[in-house]
């Protein structure tokens, strides 16, 4: 299973780094949100391109952070 991404929303700058590299998990609004999953590889770098570190991976299976 995919791990599960979720925005600190007082982080986030909405520059849209994310949404450039994971466009079907990410969208812009007032801030990034997320709109479902995606390949963890995919998500990690979506993660470690944020300027902010707003995203955060956790694995869906164990409840533990993957990333930051």
């Amino acid at each position: 299973m995919s791990d599960q991404p979720t925005i600190d929303e007082q982080a986030c700058i909405a520059q849209g780094d994310c949404v450039e590299t994971a466009s079907a998990v990410f969208a812009l609004e007032d801030r990034a949100v997320v709109l479902g999953s995606g390949p963890d590889e995919l998500l990690l770098a979506a993660a470690k391109g944020c300027p902010v570190q707003a995203i955060t991976l956790v694995d869906p299976d164990t409840g533990e952070q993957v990333y930051p």
